[in-house]
């Protein structure tokens, strides 16, 4: 676009003008990252911009379905599990992602932090401001399988592996049952449900383990596979807990 004339104007307003689009789908170019204020991105629809100033759009630009997203981060340990949405950043993001989405500022908006991991685990945790993605990992959590590997130190009781699986009672109550086997020589897996990650190192203690650390591998179906730690990808729309 050739410089602006008169005075400073929002964004979005210079934007629908120029593509030219409604106000909202100008919202939508800029939070998508189409647009460059003398050669910048700029991705804050609200943003002034000043005569003299150079606003451009992507030839390339496609505005994508709008739509809910969730996001899925490797966490690593010794980060709290709030805190892992400050990974959310562009440079964070994983170059395998295949989910065809591109990132939006509008992204950002309104996420819930669900089935946070306790600050000395690591591994698979989700942000969503999709509603039934909420409502799943909320009000079914209870039901949903979590696959976690524990390194473990010391040796573990004879009967440690059938305790660990059934038979553990903690504040009185006797824990749902579990799949847990050995991976490797100090690495165990544990399959549960309706047992948080907090809970791991006290169930390795009752059978004479101490964990060394603690990585979750799965939330359901959703597996983390190859996604590094401290980057993310997004669940894309064939993709079910």
């Amino acid at each position: 676009m050739p410089t602006l004339p008169g005075d400073a104007q929002r964004l979005a307003k210079v934007v629908a003008a120029l593509v030219p689009c409604s106000r909202r789908e100008a919202e939508q170019y800029i939070a998508e990252g189409w647009v460059r204020v003398d050669g910048q991105r700029v991705d804050e629809p609200q943003v002034r911009v000043a005569a003299g100033q150079h606003v451009e759009v992507d030839p390339q630009a496609r505005l994508q379905p709008v739509v809910s997203a969730t996001f899925l981060i490797h966490k690593p340990a010794g980060m709290e599990g709030e805190a892992a949405r400050e990974l959310l950043a562009e440079a964070g993001h994983w170059r395998g992602d295949t989910s065809g989405i591109r990132r939006s500022k509008a992204h950002q908006v309104g996420l819930k932090t669900l089935l946070p991991l306790p600050v000395h685990a690591s591994g698979l945790c989700v942000f969503s401001q999709d509603f039934r993605v909420v409502r799943k990992l909320t009000e079914d959590a209870a039901f949903i399988e979590q696959e976690l590997v524990a390194e473990v130190k010391g040796a573990m009781a004879p009967d440690g592996l059938s305790r660990l699986g059934h038979g553990l009672v903690r504040n009185g109550r006797a824990l749902p049952p579990a799949r847990v086997s050995w991976q490797s020589e100090a690495h165990l897996r544990f399959a549960v449900k309706g047992i948080a990650p907090e809970a791991i190192a006290w169930m390795c203690a009752q059978v004479g383990l101490e964990l060394a650390a603690l990585r979750r591998i799965r939330i359901g179906r959703v597996p983390m596979a190859s996604l590094p730690p401290g980057q993310w990808r997004y669940l894309p729309a064939g993709e079910r807990f």
